[in-house]
């Protein structure tokens, strides 16, 4: 078993979209072709986006598409394939379209279950306009979260990390916040088929997801023909995967920290979107580009460093014009011109493979123009911010735990644009230990001289100053505290300086990592002796002492927001295991750096923290 959960969401996208009929497993598609109309929301689109491309939707008879909210003609006698959210007002739409006769039948596909008050609804509104007879099928898809990669997935679950350590959030709004969470990684796992082992730390978002999922899935396998019915075979923890939870606060300089690997750094600076960016081409003008699971290069060497991917781009630029010339030779063409096919001549044999080669030459050397001009524009980036500087000394300071002052202030008030520097100026307050306060204020004004908006800086300060005063309470006191705290800004407290240099080891491993990496060697560790252990299929008073290891599969996921840094680092966990095993990784939301810190600041704001005068505080995230 291996969870591709590309594949499995492909498989059942191109199910949907052949009208939930059986799909052949040679040809890819029904065994009876109809034309169809296929209606999405923005949240769909975006589910669909990185993985069916206009080709796909035509292959599998899709001739039209349209967004739900766009005014739509009608198409008469035409099916309609709709895939939307299940919300009140989709469910208006779809009736006010049946009402009109818009396209008949409809097919109604709702990402996740449809509840009952909702359901009730389409009926009752399809029955007052006289409409029933449009609808021919409705369907829970249960695929409410968007995948990226073969082992990557997000929610899109929009600021996240503030609504849950937002202190005027009761528990009312916590407890919807949770709910959705759980209701997108039970779709997770209805895609894959599996009900995992869970894991988490205790207490905070991590323990209450954790126990809200472990429920739902007791709840669903007491149904008879349930969604995980078919892997019910996979008895034993060997064969069933780990899901690992965590909250961002876990390892909070991760969403922070500047990082030179090459997917990190063009997610960070590019804004790559979906598997999908825009830059500045050679020529002018923008040039958008899909960065994707049918990139070769993307997918060999979007972990490298970034220096050695302009290597790798050099190298292979150097083989193509070698193979290139190879050709020419053999067929007689002008040494050194551009591979096109007007020049071939020369014996039978030699011109048939060089025709024969051309559509692959030709695709590689797209690939390496796409790759040079995106590493062009980053370069550029890099040497006007200074991004490798600032990269390399956040790293020094995680690992000594302190940095010279005037090295701290060189870069302060150096390259880079505000949002870089008020990131530094973060991973310095949370790396460093017992800092002097006249050196803090040096910080915050220098942050203002180059008008930055500090109130992030500013809510990082206050919850480190919470986690120094509970480690000096005693055991009585401390408890009130915690309550206390815990109740005004929520699990922020929690890690946020605890152990921070072990937030990364010799050899680079985040504390993530190593933390998912002892959990799958499901071994007894005191490292994780205080984790929580959910198994849904065991009897709620078991203890858990049936879960043995090692577990060659995981499931990462990690609330309040992720990144490439950290998707990275779980793959190169996987490929360095003997045998190598197999990570997913997912989050509520994929966010670079300055998108992070805009929250934290958001959550200053809130606390009455920070600011500054100037109204372009906060420098563009790019």
């Amino acid at each position: 078993m291996t969870l591709n959960l590309r594949q499995k969401q492909t498989e059942c996208i191109i199910r949907m979209l052949n009208l939930n009929q059986p799909v052949s497993t040679a040809s890819g598609m029904a065994n009876e072709e109809v034309f169809k109309i296929l209606i999405f929301d923005k949240f769909c689109q975006n589910i669909l986006s990185p993985l069916i491309h206009v080709k796909d939707l035509r292959k599998h008879g899709v001739t039209l598409y349209f967004l739900i909210d766009k005014d739509r003609k009608p198409v008469a006698d035409v099916p309609a394939v709709y895939f939307v959210q299940p919300t009140p007002l989709n469910v208006q739409r779809i009736v006010s379209d049946a009402s009109r006769s818009l396209y008949d039948p409809f097919h109604l596909n709702f990402s996740s279950s449809i509840p009952r008050p909702l359901l009730e609804d389409l009926a009752s509104g399809t029955l007052r306009s006289d409409a029933v007879h449009c609808i021919s099928k409705v369907h829970d898809q249960y695929l409410e979260f968007i995948t990226l990669e073969d082992n990557l997935f997000s929610l899109a679950d929009r600021d996240c990390f503030v609504r849950l350590n937002d202190p005027s959030n009761g528990d009312r709004e916590i407890e919807g916040i949770v709910d959705k969470i759980v209701g997108g990684l039970f779709c997770v796992l209805a895609a894959l088929g599996v009900v995992p082992i869970i894991r988490c730390p205790r207490s905070g978002p991590a323990e209450m997801v954790a126990a809200a999922l472990d429920q739902r899935l007791r709840d669903h396998l007491l149904v008879k023909n349930n969604l995980f019915t078919d892997g019910g075979n996979f008895a034993t923890s060997f064969q069933r995967p780990i899901l690992c939870i965590f909250d961002r606060n876990f390892e909070l300089s991760v969403g922070i920290q500047h990082d030179f690997r090459y997917k990190p750094l063009v997610h960070d600076v590019l804004g790559l979107r979906l598997n999908r960016l825009s830059v500045q081409g050679e020529k002018g003008g923008m040039r958008s580009y899909e960065l994707d699971s049918a990139d070769p290069f993307w997918v060999a060497n979007g972990l490298l460093e970034f220096p050695e991917v302009a290597v790798e781009i050099e190298t292979q630029l150097n083989k193509y014009k070698r193979d290139v010339e190879e050709v020419n030779r053999k067929t007689g063409g002008t040494s050194g011109a551009e591979f096109d096919g007007t020049e071939l001549i020369g014996n039978t044999k030699n011109l048939m493979k060089a025709v024969n080669s051309l559509p692959e030459m030709t695709e590689r050397k797209q690939v390496i123009d796409k790759h040079t001009n995106i590493a062009t524009v980053l370069l550029g980036e890099i040497k006007e911010r200074s991004l490798d500087s600032y990269a390399k000394k956040e790293y020094d300071m995680m690992v000594r735990g302190s940095i010279d002052r005037a090295e701290l202030m060189a870069v302060l008030k150096g390259k880079g644009n505000g949002m870089d520097k008020l990131r530094f100026a973060i991973i310095y307050l949370i790396s460093s230990e017992n800092i002097p306060q006249s050196e803090i204020e040096m910080v915050e004004a220098t942050l203002r001289d180059s008008e930055v908006d500090t109130s992030a800086f500013q809510y990082v300060k206050r919850i480190k100053s919470l986690n120094v005063s509970f480690a000096a309470a005693n055991s009585a006191s401390r408890s009130n505290i915690v309550d206390w705290a815990e109740k005004l800004y929520g699990q922020s407290i929690s890690a946020v300086t605890a152990g921070v240099k072990n937030l990364l080891a010799g050899d680079r491993q985040l504390a993530l990592t190593r933390m998912v990496e002892v959990l799958m060697e499901g071994k007894p560790n005191p490292e994780i002796d205080s984790y929580i252990l959910f198994d849904p299929r065991a009897p709620k008073s078991s203890s858990g002492s049936h879960i043995r290891g090692p577990f060659k599969e995981a499931i990462v996921f990690m609330i309040g927001g992720g990144n490439y840094l950290e998707h990275g680092s779980l793959q190169e966990l996987a490929r360095r295991q003997q045998p190598a095993k197999n990570i997913v990784y997912g989050t509520t939301e994929i966010l670079t750096g300055g998108e992070f810190v805009e929250q934290l600041a958001v959550l200053g704001k809130k606390m009455g923290l920070g600011g500054s005068s100037a109204s372009t505080a906060a420098a563009p995230l790019t």
